[in-house]
């Protein structure tokens, strides 16, 4: 059930002086700060942001940032026009929400609402070796100096970035080792059935399924079984962790993220969390889930906003998950959530490739994924929830 929220009575925000501090400096914190001023919040506004650069887009990054057609992806982002006190490089350490106050790294600093959007953390590998992520601008132009014909690059992970950086790659003329640990390439996300399907892709790329890494070294990968891929570039793509670590001892309910309702709220009033770092209790599948994509940090600043200025009523915030990748020449866009049982049906081009795939439960849809299929996209988005026929 989605959890127990401090309703309290009376607003938690006074639109003419109240103190709001947003943790974190992404697309949900740009969305949120412009919507809050749009609503006549004349209060003041404080952003901290553990990077050194004002809110940017992240998609393009292992798109266009590394094939090299952008340098940089800023966000509409006016902080004089906003009033927003943005204070980059300021790491949050610590939260106390009996005093309502933020440690940081430039001092502490006091709110009348919190709200939490720190994002996630990619995972790495042991090993002192180096070794490569992809998730700021400066991780993109620095992968994308290194991506220099010959060089061998060694990607753990034939994930969804890891299929984006291997587009990358082959483009620059480099040399391309993929280690997976499951079955198929997207097996993870998509399952082994319609992870195969996309292993035609992959051509042009030493791809290693049912592999297991062992470390990052100096001299390259070592594999499980004792092999070592020599590399000038490793990049890891296996996932990501919510930024959880400076909430410990806040007494804010998490689990692998912070814990809050349809509504952005968590389990102490007047303090939000929303994006990546965000573990939202979803009616779609009567869960909290962590809906790590750009679409949901987008779409999020309505509800959380509402959220602030009345915290006992308002919309709810609980859309169907899209994603989309563009790899080896292809879009594809996925649609919902599927579980693992779920029935799945494979619509194939007459070439035998992949054109679609929908997941089922007891004949209603749960999932859609399409290649190159940008017009189907809004109606299998409608059909969600709905007989599996209304997209066959």
């Amino acid at each position: 059930m989605s959890p127990a929220v401090d309703s309290g009575a009376g607003p938690v925000l006074d639109l003419a002086s109240g103190r709001v501090v947003v943790v974190g400096g992404g697309l949900a914190t740009a969305r949120l700060c412009a919507t809050l001023r749009r609503k006549k919040f004349a209060g003041t506004l404080t952003v901290l942001s553990a990077e050194e650069q004002p809110p940017y887009d992240r998609p393009p990054l292992s798109k266009e940032v590394l094939a090299g057609t952008k340098d940089a992806t800023p966000l509409p982002f006016d902080t004089d026009k906003l009033q927003v006190d943005l204070r980059l490089g300021t790491r949050a350490t610590g939260l106390s929400t009996e005093s309502r106050t933020v440690a940081t790294t430039a001092g502490d600093v006091e709110y009348d609402a919190l709200v939490i959007a720190t994002g996630a953390e990619p995972l790495r590998l042991p090993g002192a070796g180096p070794q490569l992520t992809l998730r700021t601008l400066g991780d993109a132009l620095e992968l994308r100096e290194r991506l220099v014909p010959g060089a061998r690059v060694v990607l753990v992970g034939a994930s969804w970035i890891g299929a984006e950086v291997a587009t990358a790659a082959l483009a620059a003329g480099c040399e391309v080792t993929c280690v997976e640990f499951g079955s198929q390439p997207l097996s993870g996300a998509l399952g082994p059935e319609v992870g195969a399907l996309t292993r035609p892709w992959w051509a042009g790329v030493e791809l290693l399924t049912d592999t297991a890494v062992a470390s990052v070294e100096a001299d390259g990968v070592h594999l499980a079984g004792g092999r070592v891929l020599p590399a000038d570039v490793v990049v890891t793509g296996i996932g990501v962790r919510p930024d959880l670590s400076w909430l410990e001892g806040s007494g804010l309910a998490c689990d692998r993220g912070v814990l809050t309702d349809t509504r952005c709220r968590t389990d102490v009033r007047g303090v939000l969390a929303l994006g990546d770092v965000a573990q939202r209790w979803s009616r779609h599948t009567d869960t909290h889930r962590l809906i790590e994509h750009w679409d949901e940090a987008s779409m999020v600043a309505a509800t959380a906003v509402a959220s602030l200025l009345d915290w006992d009523e308002g919309p709810e915030h609980d859309p169907v998950p899209y994603f989309w990748s563009d790899q080896f020449g292809r879009k594809l866009q996925y649609v919902g959530a599927h579980a693992p049982g779920d029935e799945l049906t494979v619509q194939r081009h007459p070439d035998g490739s992949l054109a679609r795939a929908l997941w089922s439960r007891d004949a209603v849809l749960t999932a859609w994924l399409g290649v190159d299929a940008t017009k189907d996209v809004v109606k299998a988005r409608t059909a969600i929830g709905g007989p599996v026929s209304a997209v066959d």
